[in-house]
């Protein structure tokens, strides 16, 4: 199908191509534009079907009300919901979204990153690989909108929102201690990135303040970029390993699953033979039995909060008490502690 230009509607009205653009921007009165011209000039371009080329409008107006999303996967859900929380609240105040998954790899997201960039997108609301801090640091010279959710870097200064992840572990494991249960495993991503250090960092805080220590054994770390079924049988060979653990505590919704299913592998039963608790939350622990205590993450609030920085950024109405933001999670006790 054709696309509709301004050409084509002028051509049917019989007027020239600049009334008709000063019609469809609104500048109708301004121009001094008849009401029955421009009701003419309306009605055919709804007959026709016309959408304006939003790349063509950007380059004359600077903006395309447009605004990228990068996630780190979007069939988690997590990032699912975070996205479709984001396109309802940017839709409220007239943008669009276009929005990709990295997969955490940075050579993808570099990449997906360059191509909305060159898109004329208005501003960016990114969850960053860690390859992708030195292309932020360039959009922060060049001034370009942008916001980090979910995890960010300490020492770029730049907006963002994510959890307290150091208290939401800390507290997850204290459930589990006060529960009764001593040897406590985590199961967590083998990653840099501030968000599962921090959750690490909160989990081994709230075992030495119990027991004066954290073994190293009582730890596994995943590669991210490992397999689902590699993953099951990895924390299968933890949960076999280390005699003596009776909880497991997992820093991603994934890994919960995964290891889920590995301690049906091993023939444990939750929680007589062993406790969990889990990062994040996902409707399969809510509703499966038994049901899965965990740190919930307030998506929704997040997803806000981070479209009214970005569009706080782009109407130059920012928030006068700043722009990094970290909410609490809060603890869902439920079967499995």
């Amino acid at each position: 199908m054709k696309n509709i230009s301004i050409k084509d509607i002028a051509l049917e009205v019989g007027v020239s191509t600049t009334t008709v653009s000063f019609v469809l921007n609104g500048k109708a009165r301004e121009k001094r534009i008849s009401e029955d011209l421009k009701e003419r000039i309306l009605q055919t371009a709804a007959r026709l079907n016309y959408r304006p080329n939003q790349v063509a409008r950007g380059l004359r107006t600077g903006q395309t009300h447009t605004l990228g999303l990068i996630v780190e996967d979007i069939s988690n859900p997590f990032f699912a919901r975070l996205a479709r929380v984001v396109e309802h609240e940017a839709d409220k105040s007239g943008y669009t979204v276009m929005f990709c998954s990295t997969e955490n790899n940075d050579e993808k997201a570099s990449s997906l990153l360059y191509m909305l960039r060159h898109r004329q997108m208005d501003g960016f609301i990114l969850v960053p690989t860690p390859g992708m801090k030195k292309d932020i640091q360039e959009m922060i010279v060049e001034q370009k909108p942008v916001v980090l959710v979910d995890r960010y870097f300490p020492d770029l200064d730049t907006c963002y929102v994510a959890v307290d992840n150091f208290n939401g572990a800390h507290e997850g494991v204290r459930l589990l201690l006060k529960k009764g249960f001593k040897k406590i495993g985590l199961v967590t991503v083998d990653s840099i990135q501030v968000q599962m250090q921090e959750r690490e960092r909160g989990f081994v805080s709230a075992l030495e303040k119990k027991n004066g220590k954290a073994d190293a054994d009582q730890i596994l770390r995943v590669p991210y970029d490992m397999s689902e079924r590699k993953t099951v049988e990895l924390i299968f060979e933890f949960i076999k390993k280390e005699k003596g653990l009776d909880a497991l505590f997992f820093t991603t919704n994934y890994l919960g699953v995964a290891g889920l299913e590995a301690l049906r592998m091993a023939g444990k039963k939750i929680p007589s033979d062993m406790g969990v608790v889990c990062f994040d939350d996902n409707d399969l622990f809510r509703l499966g039995s038994p049901s899965i205590s965990v740190i919930a993450q307030p998506i929704s609030t997040i997803a806000e909060k981070a479209v009214a920085l970005l569009l706080g950024k782009l109407t130059g109405k920012e928030d006068p008490g700043g722009c990094h933001l970290i909410i609490s999670p809060s603890v869902v006790e439920r079967e499995s502690t």
